[in-house]
């Protein structure tokens, strides 16, 4: 009867080392596609985000409102735009899911974070006797931010674009481009700069405010 050779003990020791380093080469390939998928998702993910919030900010400033917001009972002025590198301040409609109807106050603010700047926004619904308190703490649109400024521009004596502004100093009347430059801390998010025209930017200065007198009531006294 012939007799059958089985595998020595160096030929199993061999097989099992040559399994095991070609199961550690499957599943190091394997983690670092999976951390390549993640990265690339959350790189998405971020873009996705700074999309959005640039949308958000491009439609609510198109449809800025020449609502006067505060009126000075001394002098008559009303205020519908304010403005500086840091801060918006106008009179908008809210999205029909975000709100209850009506005009809103609506603030965006660039403010220190813990990881550089952030920018937020709060929404106040706008009252005959002013806007109400706000409903919620201000949302964080943005976060991580190393540096931006808003800018605005309008016409000049000649009706010629202006130069850009670091702040508003016709907060009766609604510029006519708004931008908002920011550069984020992480280099792989990018933000493209945003201009925005309002419809109403340039237009008249409209003076009935809460509670104040209109220009045709003005007339009608004289």
């Amino acid at each position: 009867m012939k007799r059958v050779r089985g595998f020595s003990l160096i030929e199993v020791l061999l097989a099992t080392a040559l399994l095991a380093t070609g199961l550690a080469l499957a599943f190091g390939a394997l983690v670092n596609a999976t951390r390549a998928t993640e990265r690339a998702e959350a790189m998405a993910q971020r873009q996705e985000r700074l999309r959005a919030v640039q949308g958000f900010l491009r439609r609510q400033l198109d449809g800025a409102l020449n609502l006067p917001f505060e009126f000075n009972e001394g002098t008559g002025e009303s205020k519908v735009f304010e403005a500086d590198e840091r801060l918006l301040r106008f009179v908008a409609p809210m999205p029909g899911y975000l709100s209850r109807g009506g005009p809103y106050l609506q603030t965006f603010r660039l403010v220190p974070g813990g990881d550089g700047l952030r920018l937020e926004f709060e929404h106040q619904l706008l009252t005959p006797e002013g806007a109400i308190e706000a409903e919620r703490e201000p949302e964080v649109l943005l976060e991580g931010i190393a540096e931006g400024a808003f800018a605005l521009r309008t016409l000049d004596e000649q009706g010629q674009l202006g130069g850009w502004l670091p702040r508003w100093e016709r907060p009766e009347t609604i510029p006519r481009l708004v931008r908002l430059d920011l550069r984020m801390r992480d280099p792989a998010s990018a933000w493209p700069r945003l201009v925005a025209a309002p419809r109403l930017g340039g237009g008249l200065s409209i003076q009935p405010a809460l509670g104040g007198p209109t220009p045709d009531a003005e007339e009608g006294q004289q």
